[in-house]
């Protein structure tokens, strides 16, 4: 089997990085196009694997196709003369249905990712969604391609934006927390260098624990809080200041707006101050600060 990739951006590399150390394909055996001379010379002497130009001239040769271009190419890529029929066409393409990309490739058998920045470093968390048209055989060879960069979960498309928020955008929220743990670092005396290392071993050290005892959360925050100690003071201070909250309003809001974007939903404001009640003002930060909310009175 040859695997073919259409673009060899950060993702469409990602993927090729991690299939050639995990070994699910050896470079011999993977294939890359790219418009660009210069991405073609560097991706082929790094990996070790062939390049051409044009999508289509690698779709001649291809068994399964991995779609890893920027959404404003896509038209140009369907554009050309494409051998796809009865192949597998995996797609890390933002916002593109399984309805489009079957309209895009009549006649191959679409599998939709939303992956994450963390595939760079092969700790991906990913959702996909496969169209009818797979079979078993089909699906364990996607769920062991995607695995080489990280956690790959296979949902029905419909679960495709919660993905989006819970997995796709998440890693921008971790490194907020990152961000602000080393402020406090610094706050404190640490180095800035020194803060960000420990607050980052801490978060990745945190998520291992969770992966690899099967614990739950709450259960493994228990364990770390002694009675009357620094972690439970600490604990009551994230409480205070609404961190469950925000994180479920961040998600959220991500989800929300992956909805709007795909033309699942339409805007609705009563629905944004529903789900989110400071949306018409600052949200509070915690007691005894100054809050500003949008307030409407009966008759205006």
């Amino acid at each position: 089997m040859i695997v073919g990739f259409i673009g060899a951006g950060k993702m469409g590399e990602a993927l090729i990085a991690g299939m050639i150390s995990k070994k699910v394909f050896p470079e011999d055996r993977i294939i890359a196009c790219a418009p660009s001379e210069e991405t073609r010379v560097r991706v082929g002497n790094t990996y070790g694997i062939k390049t051409c130009e044009t999508a289509e001239e690698m779709s001649r040769h291809a068994d399964v196709l991995v779609l890893a271009v920027k959404p404003k190419h896509v038209p140009d890529v369907f554009a050309q003369k494409l051998e796809i029929k009865g192949k597998v066409l995996i797609s890390v393409v933002a916002g593109l249905s399984l309805e489009r990309l079957e309209k895009l490739a009549p006649g191959a058998k679409a599998v939709r990712v939303m992956p994450n920045h963390c595939c760079m470093v092969l700790e991906g968390a990913m959702g996909y969604a496969c169209s009818p048209g797979l079979g078993c055989d089909d699906k364990k060879e996607v769920e062991r391609m995607l695995s080489a960069t990280g956690l790959a979960v296979e949902v029905p498309e419909s679960e495709m934006d919660a993905i989006t928020g819970i997995a796709g955008s998440s890693p921008a929220f971790m490194y907020m927390i990152i961000d602000a743990m080393a402020d406090a670092g610094v706050l404190n005396g640490l180095s800035r260098k020194d803060s960000i290392r420990l607050a980052a071993q801490s978060m990745l050290g945190a998520a291992k624990m969770v992966l690899e005892t099967g614990k739950h959360p709450d259960q493994l925050k228990d364990e770390v809080c002694s009675p009357g100690g620094t972690t439970i003071e600490g604990v009551r201070a994230l409480e205070d200041m609404g961190l469950r909250s925000a994180m479920i309003a961040a998600v959220d809001g991500a989800v929300e707006k992956s909805r709007m974007m795909s033309g699942r939903r339409s805007p609705s404001e009563k629905r944004l101050q529903q789900r989110h009640p400071y949306a018409g003002g600052v949200a509070p930060y915690g007691p005894g600060l100054p809050v500003q909310v949008l307030l409407v009175a009966d008759g205006g």
